[in-house]
């Protein structure tokens, strides 16, 4: 499999008018459409990490793909192309700074928090007796600040509303898109054998219009778990099977680091650095139902600008 990898891209395309480098993906800006280029850098604790991830990008932005168009008749969304394997091309939407993160079971950080004995989270009250990975009584959305720099922060529904973050008809709206995509999204996983565990989504607005934008069900914002002995495995309190991006913030937390001050990321072992491609290809191979097919091009960074180019001329 090519190793080469897209750590960083500077591309300079007709009527851009600037540029956002994220911590995976690099956004340009047209005038009313954006050019989202999902790089294979890798991020955990709001930190990207030294090494990038061979075909990461391509997976996550053709995972993207099958389940943006998977959903688009349910909910708005923001994507109009995939010209090549790590481009979506779609709407320009004002961005609302809120992440609508939805639960199903208690994994992640919210069984962190409730090991710490909180049963209260973003203002959404946790019943006792849990164990970690149980499935919660019913979804419940945990929303996030989304910011610009650093940590993003938990906050409820009661203070985003009364701090006017977000209208409330527009959260309101947020509110049911994000359960209906979470109810597609976990049928669409067991029908693959999987559990969608939680999940975050993105929202803009575009023509006054409340659509769904960024990345859905990936394993960047996604946590899975194997249907299959599920039940038997929480029985028993063994661990869950996953495919998620949580067992690379698992390795970093073994090796001492959770993104606090002070804190120096390790080194990954090349070995290690393979796994996170092979997890990733068995997620979209398992979700998608068909085998990856990996980029053999020798400059990938001059395949995407030709493609993007190619797009924006019988587009204009």
């Amino acid at each position: 499999m090519p190793n080469q990898t897209i750590t960083q891209t500077n591309f300079n395309f007709p009527g851009q008018t600037s540029v956002y480098h994220g911590k995976v993906r690099d956004v340009y800006t047209l005038d009313d459409k954006i050019i989202v280029i999902a790089s294979d850098r890798i991020s955990a604790f709001d930190h990207i990490l030294p090494k990038p991830i061979p075909q990461k990008g391509a997976i996550l932005n053709q995972l993207a793909a099958h389940f943006l168009n998977a959903t688009k008749d349910i909910v708005p969304n923001w994507l109009l192309a995939t010209p090549d394997p790590n481009v979506s091309i779609g709407k320009r939407c004002e961005p609302v700074r809120i992440e609508m993160v939805i639960r199903g079971y208690l994994a992640g950080h919210a069984a962190r928090e409730y090991a710490l004995g909180n049963r209260v989270l973003c203002g959404e009250k946790l019943v006792e007796g849990l164990k970690e990975n149980d499935k919660l009584p019913r979804p419940i959305i945990t929303p996030s600040t989304k910011a610009m720099e650093g940590h993003d922060e938990d906050i409820s529904r009661a203070e985003i509303l009364s701090r006017g973050l977000v209208p409330k008809d527009i959260y309101e709206q947020m509110e049911k898109y994000t359960f209906t995509l979470f109810a597609k999204g976990q049928q669409m996983a067991n029908e693959q054998g999987l559990i969608l565990v939680d999940t975050k989504y993105e929202f803009g607005i575009a023509d006054g219009q409340v659509m769904l934008i960024d990345e859905i069900h990936t394993p960047d914002s996604s946590r899975y778990f194997y249907l299959e002995g599920y039940e038997d495995r929480q029985a028993k309190g063994e661990p869950q099977q996953q495919l998620s991006k949580e067992f690379v913030r698992q390795w970093l937390i073994e090796n001492g680091f959770q993104g606090k001050e002070g804190q120096k990321i390790p080194d990954m072992p090349d070995m290690f650095v393979d796994n996170i491609t092979f997890r990733y290809i068995e997620l979209f191979e398992k979700m998608v139902g068909k085998n990856f097919m990996p980029s053999t091009s020798e400059n990938v960074l001059h395949r995407i600008e030709q493609n993007v180019l190619k797009y924006l001329a019988s587009n204009s």
